[in-house]
C-alpha cells in the first residue's frame, strides 16, 4: 500500500471520522457531501480532491479496509481441518479492533450491504479452504451457511457491546464454537470421529432440553 502525504492522510482520516458519525443515524443515500464537509469543516473542493462522491469514498474506504485484511490474512496458513486456528482467529479479531468504529456502522442498521456480504465471502474462502475435505458431505453447504452466518453473527454483537471482549477472548469464543461442530475424518491420528453436523446439532438441542427439566 503506498505511503500517503501526512497532510492527505490527515483530511482522509476527519473525512471518515466524519462519516462514520453519520452512518448511525443516516442511511448513505441521505448524506450528501455538503453536510459531511460541513460537519468535519472541510472545504467541499477538497474533498472532490480525494473522491467523487460520497459512495465513491465509501467505496474506497471499504477497498482499503479489505485489502489490508487479505494482506493479514495471507500472512497466517491455513490450517487444514481446522476452523478454530488461533491465529487466523485471532488476527481477525485485532483486524475488526484497530477498524471497530468504521466496522460497527456498515455492519449496523445505516450500513452497508455491501460490506456485510464482502465480510461473509472473506469468512466464505477460508471455511471452504479449511472445509475442502468435507465437500462430499451431503449437508456441506448448509454446514457453510451455517458457519458464515454464525461468523457474521457473533461479530455483529461484539461490535455492539459496550463493554466488548478482547480480541484474544473473542478468538477463544468463536473458536469454541466452530471446533464443536467442525466435521473431521474418522481415524485420524489424536482425533475422535466426529457426528454428523445435523446429528451433533440436535443432540446439543437435545442436552439443552434435558438441563431445563
Amino acid at each position: 500500500m503506498e505511503k500517503m502525504d501526512r497532510r492527505v492522510r490527515k483530511t482522509r482520516a476527519l473525512l471518515l471520522q466524519g462519516l462514520v458519525k453519520m452512518l448511525e443515524t443516516h442511511d448513505i443515500q441521505d448524506i450528501s457531501v455538503k453536510e459531511l464537509t460541513e460537519l468535519v469543516d472541510i472545504n467541499r473542493g477538497t474533498f472532490y480532491l480525494h473522491y467523487d462522491d460520497i459512495y465513491d469514498m465509501l467505496h474506497k474506504i471499504e477497498d482499503e479496509m479489505f485489502l489490508e485484511f487479505n494482506e493479514i490474512m495471507e500472512q497466517k496458513p491455513v490450517v487444514t481441518n481446522s476452523l478454530a486456528s488461533q491465529g487466523p482467529l485471532l488476527e481477525f479479531f485485532h483486524f475488526l479492533d484497530r477498524n471497530r468504529d468504521l466496522a460497527k456502522v456498515m455492519i449496523g442498521p445505516h450500513g452497508d450491504l455491501a460490506f456485510v456480504n464482502r465480510l461473509k465471502d472473506q469468512i466464505e474462502k477460508r471455511t471452504l479452504q479449511v472445509l475442502e475435505s468435507a465437500q462430499s458431505d451431503a449437508n456441506y453447504k448448509y454446514l457453510c451457511s451455517f458457519i458464515i452466518t454464525g461468523c457474521v453473527g457473533v461479530v455483529e454483537t461484539w461490535l455492539k457491546e459496550s463493554d466488548p471482549q478482547s480480541p484474544e477472548e473473542m478468538a477463544e469464543i468463536l473458536g469454541n464454537m466452530l471446533v464443536r461442530h467442525q466435521p473431521e475424518r474418522a481415524g485420524k491420528p489424536g482425533n475422535q470421529e466426529r457426528l454428523p453436523v445435523a446429528e451433533g446439532l440436535r443432540l446439543d438441542a437435545e442436552t439443552e432440553r434435558r438441563g431445563h427439566l
